[in-house]
């Protein structure tokens, strides 16, 4: 059987997309680079050529997560008929969608486990790094028109990238306890946090209470409350996390 010979940059995005794979089943701190390479049917020679090491893959997958979300938002960020606050609260909301919320869920159910917290903080900075100038810019416009009030754009940019993180913990425990109790409980406090957040950054950007909205209404019950074990739903997450 003739050899295939693939391009080098289609060779390393299906390396990376067996990494993904492997991680978002059996997690980031369980699964081997032996488990990557053998699931990818190359030689390990072949895959140290792209990545020297599990922390150059995961820092790979962590951009790549980046660069697509980067690239969801493209509309919002060119969209000239958006005004400041307009675009902040599109680019909030571009991912917080109820018709979404399955895909979400079966993400989330993966990224949030304990054995993926390294995946989950990597990507967390991957997309810090790649959101903060345009959030930075779009406050700075904010202010230069006098729609936002604040002295620190790059500060009030710190505070919308760190949401994710301040509501990690929550989310984690109610995977963890799997009962109806602790997502109620979850539910609540996640609805209370975005609710806290929005009312914040309202009060940071000079903004009265209510202007600043962190994804559509209804969001996150509909996320949390997604059913469990469904295989379409889980496969349509990796799908979607993988999509170009």
């Amino acid at each position: 059987m003739p050899r295939i010979i693939r391009h080098p940059e289609l060779r390393r995005e299906q390396l990376l997309d067996h990494a993904q794979a492997l991680f978002l089943t059996h997690g980031y701190d369980r699964a081997s680079l032996n488990d990557v390479i053998a699931a990818a049917g190359v030689s390990k020679g072949a895959f140290y050529h792209y990545f020297a090491s599990k922390e150059a893959l995961l820092e790979a997958l962590a951009e790549r997560f980046a660069r697509q979300a980067l690239a969801g938002v493209q509309k919002i960020v060119d969209d000239p008929n958006l005004d400041p606050l307009g675009r902040l609260n599109a680019l909030l909301a571009q991912s917080r969608q109820i018709e979404t919320a399955p895909e979400a869920w079966a993400l989330f159910e993966t990224l949030f486990r304990p054995e993926n917290l390294v995946l989950f903080h990597r990507i967390n900075l991957a997309a810090s790094k790649s959101f903060s100038p345009i959030l930075v810019e779009i406050i700075r416009q904010g202010v230069e028109d006098k729609t936002f009030r604040t002295f620190d754009p790059e500060g009030v940019a710190d505070i919308v990238m760190q949401f994710g993180l301040a509501t990690h913990d929550v989310i984690a425990r109610a995977f963890a306890g799997g009962g109806d109790a602790d997502m109620d409980i979850a539910i609540e406090t996640l609805e209370r946090r975005v609710r806290l957040y929005e009312i914040a950054l309202d009060r940071i950007l000079g903004l009265p209470d209510g202007s600043i909205r962190i994804g559509e209404p209804g969001y996150v019950r509909a996320v949390m409350t997604a059913r469990r074990g469904n295989p379409a739903t889980t496969a349509a997450a990796s799908k979607r996390a993988g999509r170009d």
